[in-house]
């Protein structure tokens, strides 16, 4: 039944817990327990297993979550639109924050669906590594699936430096940019 705002409440009650899991979870790491995400979205332990029976389940949903969000991050960032170099910025920005944020999956290793992944995350990433080719921005000796690669660990370091407190969201986020765009620029 549709609470007020015509949201279910089941539906709210499970965004709640999982905002609070990738708080907890973001700040405690793995030291955080199931009563800690619980205490955290203001649920009882029993209503906390109801929606998601074990960790491993809640992980799974905050995979998911974190998913659509990079995907809807994407799609919000005009990548089409943008300049080859201002679209890689967009993206670092984009999924840096979606990383920031659920950095408990990077810990943990939870890895989403392989082919949603591809279809919400990498093709559009691929398609502005394609007009980088395309266009001679970026260097012919590397195919844009290596492309990819290289901008994805670049990526993961910018996550490592903000969660290791050496750099703050921009910075990194600049960072990895700039380190991946110079590196992958034609010579």
């Amino acid at each position: 039944m549709p609470a007020a705002g015509g949201v279910p409440r089941h539906d709210r009650t499970a965004a709640a817990i999982l905002d609070a899991a990738a708080h907890a979870l973001s700040e405690h790491g793995q030291s955080a327990n199931m009563a800690d995400v619980a205490a955290a979205a203001g649920v009882s332990r029993a209503t906390l297993y109801r929606y998601y029976p074990d960790r491993e389940a809640l992980l799974d949903a905050l995979s998911s979550r974190a998913l659509a969000d990079a995907a809807a991050r994407l799609a919000d960032a005009g990548l089409d639109r943008a300049p080859v170099e201002e679209a890689i910025e967009r993206i670092v920005r984009a999924l840096t924050a979606v990383g920031d944020r659920y950095a408990v999956l990077l810990r943990e290793q939870i890895e989403a669906d392989p082919d949603e992944v591809e279809r919400l995350v990498a093709e559009p990433l691929r398609a502005v590594l394609a007009r980088g080719l395309e266009t001679g921005l970026f260097r012919q000796d590397l195919p844009a699936d290596v492309l990819l690669e290289l901008l994805g660990g670049a990526l993961v370091a910018a996550l490592k430096l903000i969660e290791r407190g050496r750099l703050g969201f921009e910075e990194a986020s600049a960072a990895a940019a700039s380190v991946f765009l110079d590196g992958a620029r034609a010579r």
